[in-house]
């Protein structure tokens, strides 16, 4: 079936391949988000992770020839990120809100200096990236094949962390200590949970999904980094968990319902209908801010979000 000379089914597949490869930095972001919330902390730092280990992945990348140190770096860079995130707002009490802020800024502005640094006015980009995984078989089928099933492999990996999240969440002593410390610190720290190290575990899985989805727009999905190339997405990211509860698998739809409305914009283009490009690339956004609107009342927030705990007569 074609519209004004274009295969509809193509066009389809195009659309939901570029879907599935967008949502990816969103759900791995996302899901460390939901980590951290549950467990009491509220990071506002993740558009500046996501930027480290974009960088982090890109120059270990180049200087490697490896993608995959590449995407190593950028976990660790994350990690790391989280761990000053952790030091501030456990160790010393500060604002979680200031602190993460502070981490976004400080993100984007030493990775734009570092990157003006290391490769002054080149743009250089990676040799190698991530080819196609292609299932047999399912690869071949029409419409969902080339865009379900002949993905990169971490397009895989995001999907696949999804029940591992949710059995760490619900069927481990840590998920149910992450969120006690996030509901009840006191009577989780009465009950012998470590409030403060549970919060620095979750932390520090949160950087380091925020650093590796980083690394996948620069590394693999793009194979270059530019200051400011997250435009967002870690913001984007935070209304995601809470917009999903802090469950896995809402989370992994709401990137893909996100990823789907970014590929709009080229769809209408290729079929040639006359909508302003300006308000279509909105879209995802303010699909965002009415979800917030309607939704976010009904959202019951970790009792203890955003609140520094102190051991009574520490």
């Amino acid at each position: 079936m074609t519209f004004h000379g274009v295969d509809l089914s193509q066009l389809l597949t195009a659309m939901l391949a570029t879907a599935l490869v967008a949502a990816v930095p969103l759900t791995l972001a996302a899901l460390g988000e939901g980590f951290v919330e549950q467990a009491g902390l509220l990071n506002l730092g993740i558009e500046g992770m996501m930027l480290l280990g974009a960088l982090a992945a890109f120059w270990t990348a180049k200087e490697t020839g490896g993608y995959g140190w590449g995407l190593v770096a950028g976990i660790l860079v994350g990690v790391l990120a989280g761990g000053i995130f952790g030091l501030l707002a456990i160790g010393t009490g500060a604002d979680q809100v200031l602190t993460g802020l502070a981490l976004t800024l400080t993100g984007g502005g030493a990775t734009a200096y570092l990157y003006r640094i290391l490769y002054t006015d080149q743009q250089p980009r990676l040799e190698e990236t991530a080819g196609a995984l292609r299932v047999p078989g399912l690869s071949d089928l029409p419409v969902v094949g080339e865009a379900i099933f002949a993905q990169t492999w971490l397009v895989y990996v995001s999907w696949l962390v999804i029940p591992v999240a949710v059995w760490i969440l619900r069927k481990t002593r840590f998920g149910l200590n992450v969120r006690a410390v996030g509901e009840y610190p006191f009577a989780a720290d009465s009950a012998g949970v470590n409030v403060a190290a549970t919060r620095y575990v979750a932390i520090g899985i949160g950087g380091g999904l925020a650093g590796l989805g980083g690394s996948f727009l620069s590394v693999v999905d793009l194979g270059f980094f530019r200051p400011g190339m997250t435009a967002g997405l870690g913001f984007i990211a935070i209304a995601i968990a809470i917009l999903g509860r802090w469950n896995p698998w809402r989370i992994l739809l709401g990137a893909i319902a996100f990823g789907l409305l970014q590929s709009l914009d080229r769809g209408l283009q290729i079929l040639r209908i006359d909508v302003r490009t300006e308000f279509i690339q909105m879209l995802p956004y303010l699909g965002i801010i009415l979800g917030l609107a309607i939704f976010a009342r009904r959202v019951s927030l970790p009792a203890a979000l955003g609140i520094p705990y102190r051991r009574p007569g520490g």
